[in-house]
């Protein structure tokens, strides 16, 4: 099937009927890469959280989505134990009770597996020419159920990533590659500059389909919100789990989704044309 458009007119919500539970992806969706969200992207989650569940699922690790998203959320009294946090694309699951993040569930991957996907990475990526020149922290990072590789290291400032690989070929030759070597695991595509290894058949839909699965709401009551569900992109396995799907260009674009979806503009927000 085709991937959904981008979030036009056409593809919006309604306004005023939020889903009972809302998914959205980090990166470039909620934030822009590994950057903490925006005051009024934070004000426009605590009021989306007074309307319905919200869950964030990306490859990063927990403590990305705590520096990210958490932190922000957490001086503006927001109702915690409404947000579903799953780290490594769904491979982990967390929620908020009694104050404190539990762990439902973790995929972890085994010493061994996680050791042949190191070596893997390491050797391909020199092949390909792909590590050397200056990083931004270390290329591969162990995430327990995930081992992602970044070319340029997590910490790289958003637009030296955007220029690492604008077509997404880099990214494609060293994830065919990687699989090859590694046909009892998932290989996928992950941020810009970046592709994550988890066991096979773990990705967002997983993901999506527990979240179905622990919290009783069906796949028609919620909603996905992400950047990547062009067929290449790591948001794309969510179509099939008959969520509906709404693609995004970034998070302003995801402002006006929330603010459709709780009935108007977030509070300090200026109305304009985008949010009409």
């Amino acid at each position: 099937m085709d991937a959904p458009g981008r979030a036009d007119a056409a593809s919006r919500p309604t306004p005023g009927t939020a889903p009972r539970l809302v998914a959205f992806d980090l990166d470039d969706t909620l934030a822009p890469s590994k950057s903490r969200v925006e005051p009024e992207m934070a004000a426009a989650l605590v009021r989306l959280l007074g309307h319905a569940d919200v869950c964030i699922i990306s490859g990063g690790h927990f403590s990305q989505f705590q520096g990210q998203v958490v932190e922000a959320l957490e001086g503006l009294d927001a109702d915690l134990d409404r947000l579903h946090l799953m780290p490594t694309c769904g491979t982990r699951y967390l929620r908020h009770e009694d104050g404190a993040w539990r762990e439902v569930y973790a995929e972890d991957l085994t010493d061994d597996e996680a050791a042949r996907a190191t070596d893997s990475l390491e050797r391909r990526s020199a092949e390909l020419g792909f590590a050397e020149g200056d990083t931004w922290g270390p290329r591969i990072e162990h995430r327990g159920s995930q081992v992602t590789f970044s070319a340029l290291g997590q910490a790289a400032p958003v637009d030296v990533k955007q220029r690492w690989d604008p077509t997404g070929s880099k990214k494609s030759a060293l994830q065919e590659v990687v699989q090859s070597d590694l046909p009892d695991l998932e290989v996928r595509s992950g941020g810009s500059t970046s592709i994550d290894i988890t066991r096979k058949g773990v990705d967002k839909a997983y993901g999506v389909r527990r979240l179905i699965e622990a919290t009783g709401i069906p796949a028609a009551d919620m909603l996905f919100v992400g950047d990547r569900l062009d067929p290449a992109g790591n948001d794309f396995p969510v179509i099939a789990t008959g969520v509906p799907c709404v693609a995004v260009e970034g998070w302003p674009d995801t402002l006006v989704v929330i603010e459709r979806l709780v009935g108007g503009p977030v509070e300090g927000r200026a109305a304009g044309p985008a949010a009409e």
